[in-house]
């Protein structure tokens, strides 16, 4: 070969001996740089446990970051979130919560594909009608039907690892919160940074002992905009600290050499508008037309559920409930009530069917749907003050969050139409290779957000 003569001698007269040591030191040079820009550990400094380990499974962590309103990635620099976005699927317009848009029934739907009226959860505090039983935060698995990922990941032979996320404490089938994969209860104090610590050390563990399916949860910015509202200089910081952690993900996940490997969702539960005094309808103002007892409310505000106590004498409970709503709507659109025509009252099962929040007995018959940013409260008080809250209609684009999707299966740059939250546990169980459960997702959905079985992105 023409090359050949160049094995023994020389290349343009520079002795090989040197070339050979200017070759290495130049090859050293590269790979030097390229270990500090990826954040890869070199020979000299701490070693990885698996310094060349690729992942030969697929692995899903799906983060929240409660009660991040899209839109707020436009508040600061984000460039973690950016990268993932810039490699990855992003729901363009945002991700739309289920109704009603509270912490906990978006997020057990996003692990379930169920909307409340069908795994249970129809509010974060609630009194079943039928039992009169009360449900805070309550750990008994008969309140938390369907199946969530967890469940069905360990069902189907995989594992599963929580980190805070609502619903996970639960014990349900073959899921039992197994220790040191799974932690609870929930402590607001127990800081962001150990979470995505936590998290990382599960790639440490050898390869068939990583969990195939992780969640990991942020309770901001939602307790940020709770107390000041979504607009206040405090949510920038919070979101621009959100981005730090993904940052910390991401920097782990090269460290670790399985960054390429790992499908990461990160969405919220729902969004976040502001609440002042000055936007109030009070129950004492529909007098004139009907008087309602305190007793008979279950919740004031976003969502007005009502549970009237007719007695046993009343034969038709239904009917009274249908001529109370005639009632209170006739009062609200007379003009006579302050903001009035920012409620509108409905029997469970006469809501719009786009809500699908009426088929559970759990579900108060009367539901009273307020304007955003409103509030409903029984009599006036001398109170002022303005804060953050949700739970409205989940129409309205200010209860919108974020999903973005990065990994093998999601295509690169792709930007998607926004879908509801209960179509995410069918993307997780096509990513996972499982049989999904019953679910209110479609099977067919997962096609237009993941590439095909066997066709993976080149994620850097």
């Amino acid at each position: 070969m023409a090359n050949s003569k160049l094995g023994r001698s020389s290349f343009l007269g520079y002795p090989l001996s040197k070339l050979s040591l200017a070759l290495l030191f130049l090859v050293g040079l590269v790979v030097a740089v390229t270990a500090d820009d990826l954040n890869f550990p070199s020979s000299n400094t701490r070693k990885s446990h698996h310094p060349s380990k690729k992942l030969n499974k697929p692995v899903v962590l799906l983060i929240s970051t409660d009660g991040f309103r899209f839109g707020y990635q436009f508040k600061t620099e984000t460039p973690n979130m950016d990268l993932l976005i810039s490699r990855g699927t992003e729901a363009k317009t945002g991700l739309i919560p289920v109704f009603p848009t509270m912490t906990f029934p978006n997020h057990y739907s996003i692990a379930t594909g169920l909307y409340p009226a069908y795994h249970g959860i129809i509010m974060n505090k609630f009194t079943d009608p039928v039992t009169g039983e009360y449900f805070n935060l309550n750990l008994s698995p008969k309140w938390w039907l369907g199946e969530p990922l967890w469940e069905t990941v360990m069902n189907q032979g995989l594992k599963a690892a929580t980190m805070f996320w609502p619903g996970s404490e639960v014990p349900k089938g073959s899921w039992t919160c197994p220790k040191g994969f799974c932690k609870a209860p929930f402590n607001a104090s127990f800081p962001l940074e150990e979470r995505v610590d936590t998290i990382l050390s599960y790639f440490d563990l050898p390869e068939s002992d990583i969990p195939d399916f992780m969640t990991l949860y942020f309770d901001e910015p939602d307790k940020q905009a709770h107390q000041y509202g979504p607009d206040d200089p405090r949510i920038t910081l919070a979101v621009a600290k959100i981005d730090k952690m993904i940052g910390r993900l991401i920097q782990g996940l090269k460290k670790r050499k399985v960054f390429g490997d790992v499908h990461v969702i990160l969405l919220g539960d729902h969004g976040m508008v502001t609440n002042c005094d000055k936007k109030v309808i009070y129950i004492d103002d529909l007098a004139d037309w009907v008087k309602i007892p305190a007793d008979w409310i279950q919740a004031y505000f976003p969502v007005l559920a009502m549970n009237p106590r007719w007695g046993k004498d009343v034969e038709n409970p239904g009917e009274k409930n249908a001529d109370l709503v005639a009632k209170m709507n006739e009062a609200l659109s007379s003009g006579k009530v302050e903001n009035g025509e920012f409620l509108q009252v409905y029997l469970k099962e006469k809501l719009p069917e786009r809500l699908h929040y009426s088929e559970s007995t759990r579900i108060p018959p009367i539901i009273g749907m307020v304007g955003e940013g409103l509030m409903f409260k029984q009599n006036r008080t001398n109170a002022q003050e303005c804060f953050g809250n949700h739970g409205y209609d989940n129409m309205f684009f200010s209860m919108r969050t974020i999903f973005i999707g990065h990994g093998p299966r999601f295509r690169k740059g792709k930007k998607v139409p926004s879908f509801e939250n209960v179509q995410v546990y069918n993307i997780v169980a096509e990513i996972l290779g499982l049989q999904p459960a019953p679910n209110n997702g479609s099977s067919l959905f997962t096609r237009s957000i993941l590439l095909p079985f066997g066709e993976t992105a080149q994620v850097e």
